[in-house]
């Protein structure tokens, strides 16, 4: 309890929580100098609103030489540490990975109904945010308008671009949802979301090939997918 007062009393502060949520938007290591840069304040209360949040083990830093000669920069990253918030705590991690391991321990079976099932909730989600409107009624912008703010209210801060030449969309998943349960069973995490991600397409597409082209559990920057359309 006394690590969750800390943690809400160092995200209470709005020029604070903004930092913490670009770190996750764009997911990628930054200095006090660039964050002083994006948010229009000075480096020291940049450096501090950091050092706040590594406080908090909410992100971690480390020296980087700059070949310049001089002292090394210190750069900050996304920790890990996963930080619970719930009054009173639930381990809702603690019933994922359950979960992921009962489906793992029935084998094929088990596998096959975990992907088919996250495929049904990324099809839910999607009918969910559209609500009436009918999918052939909707034009591509639209399309990606309710498909990226479906992935930014599942925390996964997407960016989807469409090539009219090519009728395909590539698109980059730039926070995994499901890291931390993903750390035992990566492939059937992986292959889950992969499946979770074909249902929200499916959604609004009439079908679609979904190729994933980089993973970031491979030490890529970003999941990145390419997904190819039927012929109109």
């Amino acid at each position: 309890m006394e690590q969750t007062l800390k943690v809400t009393n160092v995200m209470s502060d709005p020029t604070r929580f903004n930092i913490y949520q670009y770190m996750v938007q764009h997911h990628r290591d930054v200095s006090a100098a660039e964050v002083a840069d994006i948010f229009g304040i000075h480096a020291n209360v940049a450096r501090l609103h950091l050092s706040k949040l590594e406080d908090v083990r909410m992100v971690e830093s480390y020296s980087e030489k700059t070949g310049k000669g001089g002292r090394p920069s210190r750069r900050f990253s996304l920790s890990d540490k996963v930080i619970e918030l719930n009054f009173p705590y639930r381990d809702y991690k603690l019933l994922s990975s359950i979960a992921i391991e009962s489906f793992a321990e029935l084998g094929e079976a088990g596998r096959e109904a975990l992907y088919k099932t996250g495929k049904k909730y990324g099809t839910n989600i999607i009918s969910s945010q559209q609500q009436t409107t009918i999918p052939a009624e909707l034009t591509m912008e639209q399309k990606l308008h309710i498909l990226e703010d479906a992935g930014n209210m599942l925390g996964m801060y997407p960016d989807f671009h469409y090539n009219k030449e090519q009728n395909n969309i590539t698109f980059t998943i730039n926070n995994c949802p499901f890291k931390e349960v993903a750390s035992s069973n990566r492939t059937m995490v992986c292959r889950m979301h992969h499946s979770f991600l074909k249902g929200m397409f499916e959604a609004l597409f009439d079908e679609i090939e979904l190729v994933e082209t980089e993973n970031m559990f491979h030490g890529c920057e970003n999941c990145t997918y390419l997904a190819k359309l039927s012929a109109v």
